[in-house]
């Protein structure tokens, strides 16, 4: 029992470490030449510019951000109130609380990387922040994202299956 206990804190941690670096690493939509995120635009790694309300696609880049912090923070109540669950359940409870709030963590990062999915080729059509930057490609921080949705899904469902016993 000890090592599933310890093999659930360690897969919940590692959710949250994924969506930590999917969140604030700067590789969503890389090329040869630059590389950016949900947050700022850089070419040549020292011509960096932030992304701000002057970009035409501003609210759809806002909501990507917005739904990727609340995972993030999603995911470490989630964690928060598991440890909690553990001393404060009675033996044959089920950890629901801690499984609907890792189940809404899923779904704000599956809705960050779905927006971000959609919508990237009018997010980088605009000349003032992606110039020469269309022919790009998905970086490894919007993969992580995706690899994060899944795992958080996992845990919420192991959560939601898995009882306190003694």
């Amino acid at each position: 029992m000890l090592v599933l206990l310890a093999f659930i804190i360690v897969f919940h941690i590692t959710s949250a470490a994924l969506l930590f670096i999917a969140t604030i690493d700067n590789a969503w939509w890389v090329g040869e030449e630059f590389f950016t995120d949900i947050w700022r635009v850089c070419r040549n790694n020292s011509n960096c510019s932030e992304i701000n309300d002057s970009l035409d696609d501003y609210a759809t880049i806002q909501a990507v951000q917005a739904s990727m912090i609340l995972s993030t923070i999603l995911c470490c109540i989630a964690l928060f109130i598991f440890v909690l669950q553990l001393f404060r359940l009675k033996q044959g409870e089920r950890f629901v609380l801690t499984s609907i709030i890792q189940l809404l963590s899923c779904l704000c990062v599956m809705i960050a990387a779905s927006i971000y999915t959609n919508q990237y080729e009018e997010i980088h059509k605009d000349k003032k922040f992606y110039e020469d930057i269309s022919e790009g490609k998905y970086g490894y921080s919007f993969i992580l994202a995706w690899v994060a949705f899944a795992f958080t899904l996992i845990s919420g469902i192991m959560y939601l299956i898995l009882r306190k016993r003694k």
